[in-house]
């Protein structure tokens, strides 16, 4: 590459170093905010009393349950990120995308006057790809991780190459119907129209390039056999109905990272948090309470 991709940033919640920091990342086609938006209050605000005393027993928990500062990135082109410029799209990774994650949490971590200090992160599909390259890559960094509806590899380069080559040619809309169907279980348009459409809104309006350089980037995605050397917690959460992502995909990871938990959500299919939030952030709030041990 010959530029760092330039991703967007978006401050949940964002206080100070009394609360941990916890990092979100998107699938491809989403913004961070419409994914994760019904989760957010969640995650930085509910106070648990019940698991106060609980948490409190916990070395890596500070401040109130269920409190956490928390901001997400965005995909170049996708959510808050600008358009991106061809040299930062020109050989994209997802060890490129790791690196500029970095940059989003030491921008934050300065408004926090924690630079350098690690945080607990948690990513979709392509999300979680950059949250396997951030455990290896940056293992002083992460202190553990919920990857969800994710892969250590996602298939075929080819398939992924084919898709790329029709967004640049024809835009991002050419994806919409089939990622209705892959993103929803089935009955979950019908229930929750609205979140449905803010997602589908977001991938319509993707940037094209943006969106091919990213498939491109988790086609040649392949972390096999090298999760073993994960140390620190790790939650890999499944939708029950992903046709992209099923179970054995997480599975595999559960397997590969010593300690890990693997969690299957019942009727969720590709984007667990936007069907399932309460869910989701209950096991990422258990992950940062110490209830997941490496």
């Amino acid at each position: 590459m010959t530029a760092r991709p330039r991703l967007g940033a978006v401050e949940f919640v964002l206080r100070d170093t009394t609360r941990p920091l916890l990092v979100l990342g998107p699938s491809l086609g989403t913004s961070v905010t419409a994914l994760w938006g019904d989760a957010v209050g969640l995650l930085a605000g509910v106070r648990d009393s019940a698991d106060d005393a609980q948490a409190a027993e916990g070395a890596q928990v500070a401040g109130v349950a269920g409190e956490l500062d928390v901001i997400g990135w965005d995909l170049p082109g996708h959510g808050a990120a600008p358009t991106p410029s061809a040299d930062e799209l020109d050989g994209l990774s997802i060890a490129d995308l790791a690196d500029a994650v970095l940059g989003v949490v030491e921008r934050a971590q300065a408004q926090r006057g924690d630079v350098g200090a690690p945080f607990w992160y948690a990513g979709v599909s392509v999300g979680g790809a950059v949250g396997q390259r951030l455990l290896l890559d940056a293992p002083d960094r992460v202190l553990g991780a919920a990857l969800i509806c994710t892969a250590t590899c996602f298939g075929e380069p080819s398939g992924w190459a084919e898709r790329a080559e029709l967004v640049r040619r024809a835009g991002t809309p050419t994806q919409v119907e089939a990622a209705a169907r892959r993103w929803f279980a089935p009955g979950f348009l019908d229930r929750e129209p609205q979140v449905a459409l803010r997602l589908l809104a977001g991938l319509q309006t993707a940037d094209r390039f943006g969106y091919a350089a990213v498939c491109d980037a988790v086609g040649a995605h392949d972390l096999r056999g090298r999760l073993g050397a994960v140390g620190v917690p790790v939650v890999a959460i499944a939708g029950s109905a992903d046709p992209a992502t099923p179970p054995a995909k997480l599975e595999e990871i559960a397997d590969a990272v010593p300690g890990a938990r693997l969690q299957v959500l019942d009727g969720a299919a590709h984007l667990a948090p936007a069907e399932r939030p309460q869910a989701v952030a209950d096991l990422v709030r258990d992950l940062v309470r110490g209830r997941v041990t490496a």
